[in-house]
């Protein structure tokens, strides 16, 4: 009989692609695999919705189940945090959740694999007898920080946040801002977001076992600190197994029926040329940022590939549209910029495939909000990333990214919200023809060939899901008898 293994990533594309690949590795391995998804109640936008179609679409051989929408109190409450409504909502599906998995023969029913922000479904696991893990699709480094965090707010009478800059001294990570924590961490130990947060953060390492998108290598201090008693002094974590870089293969040119504008423009562009300047599904700068970064890529004369998304800020967003969500660059842009730039520069409405991109010969850099999905895909692809983070964890993997990886240099405006023209021409220049850009590409080589060789046979990641494979079959005996 195959097993079924459940894999319950909730909503969202950055949640639900990793956890792709994670149930491609599933397959691989003979086991059948259901994706669970909630129908939230307020909408995703346009973007989103659409990739996850596409994710389904492409993977006939995964079982995506959407649990049945339900009515629950405070949805639409102005007052509340959207990111509180949506961990509410997913404590509501509990219900539905475990009336799906009753509906599994117990037998088959291998394991059920939670997103960091399901995990209030680890309950209905250990009421069924079921083992559960967690799969924390964010960095090692950014676990290490999260689990230590508890001790460090313990006590406090003020929030991190009167710390500004002031670097934070964390076990295997370089000292970290405290300005870089997600920025709700910093609030008053007892305001609402940072207790949920805390509180998610506690539960992800209290399933069986933690899945870590990451590879040993790659950040090895880290995922040290997560095996000894250095994040949490009273207490072992559960097991921790580096199962990755799991990311998404770019689509073969054999395959596409019509290949995308922007791969046709980077066919006539020299090797290793091109900047790749893409913030991901939700990386929208302001008017006057577009405008600054444009000057700064005109001026370094440099080719690029550039994905412009609608102003983040606006008070009347219908100004900068002619049909639909896609911005009208005439508008955004500096006057006569698309003109001077041609044939030198392709600038792209709102998206572009990513991964096809990177794995393109004529990359040469990529400039990256640091999302970590994006990250591992620079460093499979072996291209050197500038770092722009904006939010959430972002500059949080920014520091590890150039501290410890030395895969990126940074673009410093970050720290003030509004990165200058002329640093934008220097930083461009720098990863494409300096000498400090030769040494970058040849570390992020390294990193590539350590990230082939994880997952090849016998590689640290492939025995690492191995064991993790033994150590459910293990627990399930166990839960069994």
């Amino acid at each position: 009989m195959r097993q079924t293994v459940v894999l319950y990533p909730g909503a969202g594309v950055g949640h639900v692609r990793p956890m792709t690949e994670l149930a491609n590795v599933f397959l691989k391995h003979g086991y059948d695999v259901t994706m669970v998804l909630v129908e939230p109640p307020f909408k995703l936008s346009d973007s989103g919705t659409t990739a996850i179609e596409r994710i389904a679409a492409s993977n006939p051989s995964i079982s995506f189940h959407v649990l049945p929408s339900l009515q629950a109190p405070d949805f639409a409450a102005p007052s509340k945090h959207p990111f509180l409504l949506m961990l509410q909502l997913l404590h509501y599906y509990n219900e539905q959740f475990e009336a799906f998995l009753h509906g599994i023969d117990r037998k088959s029913l291998h394991s059920v694999v939670l997103d960091m922000f399901c995990i209030d479904a680890t309950d209905v696991c250990v009421k069924l007898g079921v083992p559960v893990y967690t799969f924390f699709a964010g960095s090692a480094s950014c676990l290490s920080v999260l689990t230590q965090l508890p001790a460090l707010i313990a006590g406090r009478q003020t929030g991190l946040k009167e710390l500004g800059d002031t670097p934070l001294d964390f076990v295997g990570v370089p000292p970290m801002p405290a300005s870089h924590l997600i920025k709700e961490l910093l609030e008053h130990p007892e305001d609402e977001m940072c207790k949920a947060m805390m509180n998610i953060w506690k539960r992800n390492t209290e399933t069986m076992g933690i899945l870590l998108n990451t590879f040993e290598l790659l950040e090895n201090r880290a995922v040290q600190s997560l095996r000894g008693p250095l994040c949490i002094p009273e207490r072992i974590l559960p097991p921790i197994y580096c199962v990755g870089p799991l990311v998404g293969k770019g689509a073969k040119d054999e395959d596409k029926v019509e290949r995308n504008e922007c791969l046709e423009w980077l066919d006539m562009q020299p090797d290793r040329s091109v900047v790749f300047f893409c913030l991901g599904s939700k990386g929208a700068l302001s008017e006057e940022q577009l405008k600054e970064i444009a000057v700064g890529l005109e001026r370094s004369g440099q080719r690029f590939l550039w994905s412009v998304r609608r102003p983040a800020g606006s008070d009347n967003p219908e100004k900068y549209l002619k049909v639909g969500p896609e911005p009208d660059l005439g508008s955004l842009l500096p006057q006569g910029f698309l003109e001077r730039t041609k044939g030198r520069g392709l600038v792209v409405k709102s998206w572009a495939p990513q991964m096809d991109v990177l794995d393109h010969r004529a990359t040469g850099a990529f400039v990256t909000h640091c999302g970590w999905n994006s990250v591992l895909e620079a460093i499979v692809a072996g291209v050197p990333m500038l770092c722009l983070p904006l939010e959430a964890e972002q500059k949080m993997n920014k520091v590890s990214m150039t501290e410890d990886m030395g895969v990126a240099v940074e673009l410093e405006g970050y720290m003030t919200g509004f990165v200058k023209a002329d640093e934008v021409e220097v930083k461009v220049r720098l990863v494409i023809e300096g000498e400090e850009g030769k040494q970058l590409r040849a570390r992020v080589a390294a990193r590539r060939e350590e990230a082939e060789a994880a997952l090849e046979e016998g590689g640290p990641s492939r025995v690492a899901f191995a064991q993790f494979l033994l150590d459910v079959d293990s627990l399930g005996k166990q839960l069994r008898e």
